[in-house]
């Protein structure tokens, strides 16, 4: 299903002019932990945070907004964590976009990233949110462009180009499980994968498992560093999430996030976060299911608990 439209005109990356202005700003983003997913140790802490400071509030908005709610957010710097249901399964919609353009991002070469691929009709998606693959029909894109087009814009046509660069969703899972994530299941295809139908495992996840998935790709070592720059880049330029995560933290603080609406009223938002005052990034997932195919997506749910993170982690 699709996520927000774009207020202003669709136009993705372009490519290897974009690509080196980008390596010269933004390497210098995040630190990097010393491994992947799967090796990365939790690092120094401060005192636990005590789950009373956060699962009442948490355990409120269920009931204010009559959803399922899972939460996990990671403070990189002091190991402090935010865990609500952050085991449990959601639908992971289209925040898996993220992890397809970074799975992308890791088995291309800088060149490879830059090569034009042709857009036939038969790629754009019918009645699917695809904004900037449906202006390239007949033309060609960057692999580049169309890890942009999906990340940033949530284009679903692009999605499926990059699955088709994986192999399918069967490559995706196997990029993931590499990472060390044996959590996040990947089934099928945009629109396929958005379904969201309760206790259907297919295309699910959970929020610690998005989380540290998502560190891996943006802050630890899983893509060189210009690569990671581009992604990091992508997740800050989105055009999906005002009304999500960026609502709920504190003004001020920048957002890198990958949005994702699924049906059943499912709506969810994985983030790097980087607090205004310094300090090290807070990677952080929140995901939201309902019972009824006819349930609406609820964005404020999510700002809500953004902010109640955000409270928590500062």
């Amino acid at each position: 299903m699709s996520v927000g439209t774009p207020a202003e005109p669709v136009r993705a990356l372009p490519a290897a002019a974009a690509a080196l202005a980008l390596l010269s700003v933004l390497g210098c983003g995040a630190p990097e932990p010393d491994a992947s997913a799967a090796e990365e140790s939790a690092p120094p802490s401060a005192a636990p945070l005590d789950p009373a400071a956060y699962t009442p509030d948490l355990e409120e908005l269920e009931k204010e907004y009559d959803a399922r709610l899972g939460v996990y957010a990671l403070d990189t710097g002091t190991g402090r964590e935010v865990a609500f249901n952050a085991d449990e399964r959601f639908a992971y919609a289209s925040t898996h976009k993220a992890f397809s353009a970074g799975a992308v991002l890791e088995a291309n070469t800088m060149a490879e990233l830059e090569e034009e691929v042709p857009i036939e009709a038969a790629d754009l998606l019918p009645d699917s949110h695809s904004p900037v693959v449906s202006e390239h029909v007949g033309s060609t894109m960057t692999l580049l462009e169309i890890c942009d087009a999906a990340v940033r814009f949530s284009d679903n046509s692009a999605a499926n180009l990059l699955f088709e660069e994986l192999g399918g969703p069967e490559g995706l899972d196997a990029a993931l499980e590499e990472l060390g994530d044996d959590v996040t299941q990947v089934d099928r295809v945009e629109p396929d994968l958005s379904e969201g139908r309760p206790g259907d495992d297919r295309d699910t996840s959970t929020p610690e498992a998005m989380a540290t998935t998502l560190r891996a790709y943006t802050l630890g070592d899983v893509l060189p560093e210009d690569k990671r720059a581009l992604l990091v880049d992508m997740l800050k330029r989105s055009r999906t999430g005002d009304a999500l995560i960026r609502a709920g933290v504190p003004e001020g603080w920048e957002v890198g996030d990958k949005t994702g609406t699924a049906g059943y009223g499912a709506r969810n938002d994985i983030a790097v976060v980087w607090p205004e005052e310094g300090g090290d990034p807070i990677v952080m997932a929140i995901m939201t299911g309902q019972d009824d195919p006819e349930d609406e997506p609820q964005d404020a749910l999510v700002a809500a608990a953004a902010e109640v993170v955000a409270g928590a982690l500062r």
